[in-house]
């Protein structure tokens, strides 16, 4: 990604950041609107405030392209904590349910990891920001509001178990556009009649573009001031 004081972002610029914990990907192209001092700015997939790793975004005319981005397979890395689950997956939201895990072998999430590969129908979480009835789930769920969401059918492409360091399991997914590992991670839970929550993911890939050649947001700031 070349970038420099001379870059013309109302032409069109596809960005690749590595988006930090706590930040929503709002704020992310808030930022960088700020930066390149053009309005129009989007970015192509929502990343969790409690995910880092590649979010792309894209200014001016290549805005354009953000759906055909969006729509391109995605891979990530991160890890599961078994023995527990959280109403939103992950570490939004306190533990409401503990659970013996001291008779979950390696070879049993190995087998539950397998499980997931192909086409699969998955609900997403309560907490996301699927639209229900004009509002984000999220905004429903921190309410206490009764949130319904239909599942959907995703691709598993590979699940690969890392490491096992009980009750944390390391994982590495590629899977197809709209899957929530975080649902994955819930899901994966139940199939090992436990529990588990999404303790930790990045997102290292999507389509042809990779995390290894993103920015953080300060380093880009930097090269447009020369």
């Amino acid at each position: 990604m070349e970038i420099s004081k001379e870059t013309d972002f109302a032409e069109g610029q596809i960005l690749l950041f590595d988006k930090e914990l706590t930040w929503t990907s709002f704020d992310l192209v808030k930022k960088v609107r700020n930066i390149v001092q053009i309005k129009k700015v989007g970015h192509a997939g929502t990343l969790d405030p409690l995910a880092s790793g590649l979010l792309i975004v894209c200014t001016g005319k290549a805005t354009k392209k953000i759906q055909g981005i969006q729509d391109a397979e995605k891979e990530y890395t991160g890890s599961f904590t078994l023995g527990a689950t959280r109403p939103s997956f992950d570490k939004e939201t306190e533990v409401n349910a503990t659970f013996d895990y001291s008779n979950i072998s390696d070879e049993d999430i190995q087998k539950t990891a397998d499980s997931f590969k192909g086409l699969i129908e998955q609900t997403p979480p309560i907490y996301s920001a699927v639209k229900v009835n004009g509002r984000r789930a999220y905004e429903h769920a921190r309410k206490g509001e009764d949130v319904k969401l239909k599942s959907r059918e995703v691709e598993i492409k590979d699940f690969d178990i890392v490491k096992v360091e009980m009750p944390v399991v390391y994982f590495r997914i590629r899977c197809s556009k709209g899957t929530y590992i975080r649902s994955i991670a819930n899901d994966f839970g139940k199939k090992l009649n436990n529990g588990a929550y999404l303790s930790s993911l990045v997102r290292t890939r999507i389509g042809d573009y990779s995390l290894e050649d993103a920015l953080g947001v300060k380093e880009f700031e930097k090269l447009l001031k020369g």
